[in-house]
């Protein structure tokens, strides 16, 4: 065991995905002036924490229940190889939830000082949070099983990841932001999809009825379509009612980028899909940057 080994079992290729609620998050309170760099730093690392940790809990928990195995068309997994043992893996998970919670203590102690009702309820959504990346593949019914994952993915990766994060900064909220943050679940989800498709088969014989199981890989990519057309025109809808310049449109350069993606799914075997979940994760954040410095724009 090594630590190349461990850099694989993180699969810092989804930290991009998980990054960009936060920094959109960060975008929309720049925007009213509330931007601060300590809760944004923290926010990252705390979101890296988690997102690893997650990671880890699904490496451990899918290679458990067998959905990790020799005839999985993913990359293996650091468990289902062998090349980390059962006992430090669930170390490492421990580690990593113990991380979490120190960065995620700091981080509202930054925010919100003193103020107990503030700090219970974030508090709360940090456990919920580490609960859910434990509960995603381990236990007697982690909820992936149930393909309940897109939903998960929703509320983490898009509401509470932007609209929590423009709390921390601004210590109020609109029913606005529930569109760029829909943007972000959605995309989100666009990965998680883009992956249940390609381990359809390895997922069926495992007995995890993700929805792609469920629906079938037809049905599944319209499905894909549909989540790249409303994360884009939940965008549009938020620049629309906050307009003020042609230049906060710039995000629609990546359009394209999600056009490939979905055209992708729709032609490519299972088997040749995996590259497509990176271009998706790297579409979404440079989609988000894009976002911001327009609205940044706006706001000058």
């Amino acid at each position: 065991m090594n630590q190349r080994t461990w850099l694989q079992a993180f699969r810092l290729r989804t930290l991009p995905l998980a990054l960009s609620s936060i920094l959109m998050g960060g975008f929309l309170a720049a925007s009213e002036g509330a931007f601060q760099w300590g809760i944004f730093l923290l926010s990252v690392i705390t979101t890296i924490f988690l997102q690893i940790l997650s990671n880890l809990a699904n490496d451990y928990g899918d290679s458990i229940h067998g959905a990790d195995h020799a005839e999985r068309k993913g990359p293996s997994r650091a468990v289902q190889s062998g090349a980390i043992s059962v006992a430090h893996m669930k170390a490492a998970i421990i580690l990593f939830v113990i991380l979490s919670l120190c960065s995620g203590i700091s981080l509202l102690l930054i925010s919100f000082g003193w103020e107990w009702k503030a700090l219970l309820f974030f508090f709360g959504l940090g456990v919920l949070s580490i609960a859910a990346a434990i509960a995603y593949t381990i236990g007697r019914k982690p909820y992936g099983y149930l393909g309940l994952g897109d939903f998960s993915v929703l509320i983490f990766f898009g509401l509470v990841g932007v609209m929590g994060s423009y709390y921390l900064f601004t210590k109020s909220i609109s029913w606005l932001e529930v569109l760029p943050a829909l943007s972000c679940g959605l995309f989100a989800i666009g990965v998680l999809n883009i992956n249940n498709i390609r381990d359809i088969e390895s997922d069926r014989m495992a007995g995890k009825f993700s929805i792609p199981v469920r629906i079938g890989k037809e049905k599944a990519v319209l499905y894909h379509w549909f989540l790249l057309v409303s994360g884009i025109s939940a965008a549009i809808a938020y620049m629309t009612l906050r307009y003020q310049s042609p230049l906060q449109f710039l995000f629609c350069f990546t359009f394209f980028l999600f056009l490939r993606n979905g055209f992708a799914i729709s032609r490519k075997s299972s088997a040749e899909l995996d590259p497509y979940l990176k271009q998706m994760a790297l579409s979404t954040l440079l989609f988000v940057i894009l976002f911001g410095v327009g609205l940044m724009y706006s706001a000058i």
